[in-house]
């Protein structure tokens, strides 16, 4: 009888890790799946006036990216995506800020519906302030 080498406890590594010790996404979604995710991520986790101007905001974004071609795009806007599901089920997004990598790398539109997004946050803000004080 031949004995079988006895396998070894695998040693935890940072591979598959991002920073912060969050988990990298393992497989991607394809793009309808991931919509719906991110629907009812935001139905489940979100505030209904956040959920509301999120869910816009996905709409807007899947029905502008719908005749993309270019793979490495694609792959880079499903990837982002999915990392942001999975931060808003984990609840590790409440309070953070975005990686000044990632604003960097932004273009000029990008970066102007970033303001956009932060105008109209700012802006319910107030508005919820100035009705709480009535």
């Amino acid at each position: 009888m031949k004995s079988i080498p006895r396998l070894q406890m695998a040693a935890p590594t940072s591979a598959g890790i991002t920073k912060g010790f969050k988990l990298a996404p393992l497989a991607l979604l394809p793009p309808i799946p991931l919509y719906r995710r991110l629907l009812r991520a935001h139905r489940k986790h979100l505030p209904s006036e956040m959920r509301l101007l999120g869910d816009q905001y996905i709409k807007s974004e899947f029905r502008a990216h719908r005749n993309v071609e270019n793979p490495v795009h694609i792959i880079g806007f499903l990837t982002e995506w999915q990392m942001y599901a999975q931060s808003l089920e984990g609840d590790s997004w409440i309070g953070e800020q975005m990686d000044v990598g990632k604003i960097d790398k932004m273009s000029d539109q990008q970066l102007g519906q970033l303001y956009e997004l932060m105008q109209a946050i700012r802006k319910k803000q107030l508005e919820d302030g100035e009705s709480s004080e009535e």
